[in-house]
């Protein structure tokens, strides 16, 4: 029998299992967990940059959320941990710039953080961020999904951390877990938190495992409770992906989930479309493509993209044969949702190193958009698309990685004024090297709110594993490479070797 138990200072409450009926997670937490307030500060719905959630201290500044998975924390090799970076008017920092940035390292040996730190949880494999209690200040959300559960290996589990005045702490945490674990469940492998429906004055959580796949928690009288899973889809996908937007404009986030499937011999991927409301989310289609994802406003008429990666050609879906490496697909808002604003059905636009002014050439292997993120970055109120090719070759330089920028316009994305970058560009730290996976993960952030959002790359391979972040500025043309810098976990205040730093950066 599930119970769901809340300590609100020395008072405690056990929740029956009534109230529960419908959940399968069981809700541990490690200090007190108050009701939300009846003001909502959050913007509901979209990942526009107005309304993305990623700020924990309610300053206006976007914050970074980075995970070291494969982090040693007290010696348990493997444990992992995250890592904050506050945004700032000078954006973010590290321990050793000048000034110094506003910085946290995180793990399950942190004091209130729920449970402990033991070798192979991953703790950080997966992050997120959002309000989930309505409060104003966005939660992390952060996923270890090779967490055992007594004698059950890798059942895993998702641990909430709240926002507050003064950030992210351990006063308030959550941890969810299934109240009946499954060897390899993984549960924690991917993790999402929006407004997808307007019942509830807080975002809601989503959570993906390996076993039963996809499902949904809701604030709710001070706990996290599991309000259902939505139907399934008409392909067989193995979710891995998640993104949100709102891509017909109604006010509700909206969710793809992507992953591969054995509908396609695990080649291309297809992404799930799961439209919000307010009886929660539907199924509505399955679209090509989804091995990376991500959304935002490419054409700057109120509906939010949806972007996807595609790691090998389609003719018939892609009209592009010729593209080895990798391709990257839009799917335009519209009133009836990803696809339906041109063309007919769900019509993509197709990308590759193939396409007009792309710089480049498709090449086997490249993972061109393995990872994406979306966001303006020349401040002209278009967003712009940020493509991470992690098996890109630089010159003999096998798998250093590479990324890629197109622009938004009024008309759509663009190969007009693309950007591309590794190690061995004039002006970016580093050198490239072979497996560092330059562009494994990417996020376009404005952490220093001039209505342009900066470059975050990162290399999980560098330093034999270690891993790095770069971050590249940005500018009314673009992104530059004078005045970028990168760091490792250690600048932060983790442990270095072996972390692969930045294997996950929240979107």
């Amino acid at each position: 029998m599930t119970s769901v138990t809340s300590m609100t200072g020395n008072t405690r409450r056990t929740a029956g299992s009534a109230a529960v009926a419908a959940a399968s997670f069981l809700l541990l937490t490690s200090a007190c967990v108050l009701a939300a307030p009846s003001a909502f500060a959050g913007v509901p719905g979209g990942t526009a940059a107005a309304d993305r959630n990623s700020d924990f201290d309610g300053d206006g500044y976007t914050d970074l959320l980075t995970g070291a998975p494969e982090g040693t924390v007290d010696g348990k090799e493997g444990a992992g941990y995250v890592t904050v970076q506050y945004g700032a008017p000078n954006g973010i920092g590290t321990n050793t710039t000048v000034p110094k940035g506003r910085v946290q390292a995180i793990s399950q040996s942190t004091p209130g953080v729920p449970g402990a730190s033991e070798a192979g949880d991953g703790f950080g494999r997966a992050v997120a961020t959002g309000d989930l209690d309505g409060d104003g200040y966005d939660d992390a959300v952060i996923g270890a999904p090779g967490e055992d559960e007594g004698s059950v290996a890798d059942a895993g589990r998702v641990t909430v951390l709240y926002g507050s005045e003064s950030g992210l702490g351990a006063e308030r945490a959550a941890s969810l877990t299934a109240a009946q674990p499954a060897a390899g469940a993984r549960f924690g492998l991917a993790v999402a938190a929006a407004r997808f429906t307007g019942d509830v004055a807080s975002d809601q959580l989503v959570v993906l495992d390996q076993k039963t796949g996809l499902h949904v928690f809701t604030w709710h009288a001070g706990v996290l409770r599991q309000v259902g899973t939505p139907h399934s889809t008409g392909h067989r996908i193995q979710p891995a992906y998640l993104t949100t937007g709102d891509y017909d404009h109604d006010g509700f986030a909206d969710l793809v989930v992507s992953g591969y499937s054995p509908d396609d011999d695990y080649a291309q991927g297809w992404s799930a479309h799961y439209a919000g409301g307010p009886e929660g989310l539907a199924h509505r289609g399955d679209l090509h493509g989804g091995l990376g994802s991500a959304s935002g406003d490419i054409d700057q008429d109120g509906y939010d993209d949806l972007v996807v990666g595609q790691l090998s050609a389609v003719d018939e879906a892609t009209g592009d044969a010729d593209a080895p490496g990798g391709l990257v697909g839009v799917y335009y808002g519209g009133e009836n949702g990803p696809g339906g604003s041109r063309g007919t059905g769900a019509d993509a636009q197709w990308w590759s190193q193939n396409s007009p002014g792309v710089p480049g050439a498709a090449e086997d292997g490249d993972a061109w958009g393995a990872d994406l993120s979306v966001a303006d970055v020349d401040g002209d109120g278009c967003a712009d698309v940020a493509v991470g090719a992690p098996g890109e070759d630089v010159g003999a330089v096998a798998d250093a990685g590479a990324v890629w920028l197109l622009r938004g316009t009024r008309e759509g994305l663009t190969g007009a004024g693309a950007q591309s970058f590794d190690q061995n560009t004039p002006g970016v730290p580093g050198a490239a090297e072979a497996d560092d996976s330059w562009g494994a993960q990417v996020r376009l952030a404005d952490t220093d709110r001039d209505g342009r959002a900066e470059l975050v790359a990162a290399a999980p391979g560098e330093n034999a594993g270690d891993g790095a972040l770069w971050l590249l500025p940005a500018s009314g043309d673009g992104l530059l490479t004078g005045g970028s810098r990168s760091y490792g976990a250690a600048a932060l205040g983790g442990t270095a070797r072996g972390a692969r730093f930045g294997e996950a950066v929240d979107e």
